[in-house]
């Protein structure tokens, strides 16, 4: 993951923008991954991506139970960490922001192994 921008905001102390740019990376890669069209954002790329049944990115040797928490949770980050942080100022400490980016690097590189496979 370019972790460059997100390392550089946290030791800024900017811990929101770090959470954010670490979060529109995974979003970034998911789309690139999936061959998403470009109105397929955030959430409805993620969704589409790992679709159970017919998501680029699943693992066929996963079961159907174990992709779908997968979709969930994938679209469920980006919700829940990325979003907020495009649309508002939140505060949050050093703990927790390390907390969120380790993730959103776990999750980026799922990513970048299923657009390998």
């Amino acid at each position: 993951m370019s972790q460059l921008r997100a390392e550089s905001a946290f030791l800024r102390g900017e811990y929101d923008t770090a959470v954010f740019q670490a979060y529109r990376e995974l979003e970034i890669k998911i789309r690139e991954a999936s061959n998403a069209k470009p109105e397929e954002v955030g959430v409805v790329s993620a969704r589409k991506a790992f679709n159970p049944q017919s998501g680029p990115l699943i693992d066929l040797a996963s079961t159907e139970g174990e992709r779908e928490a997968l979709m969930h949770l994938m679209a469920g980050a980006i919700g829940s960490y990325k979003n907020p942080h495009s649309h508002r100022r939140l505060r949050l400490g050093a703990e927790e922001t390390i907390e969120m980016i380790m993730l959103a690097s776990h999750l980026y590189k799922i990513v970048e192994i299923r657009a390998i496979a």
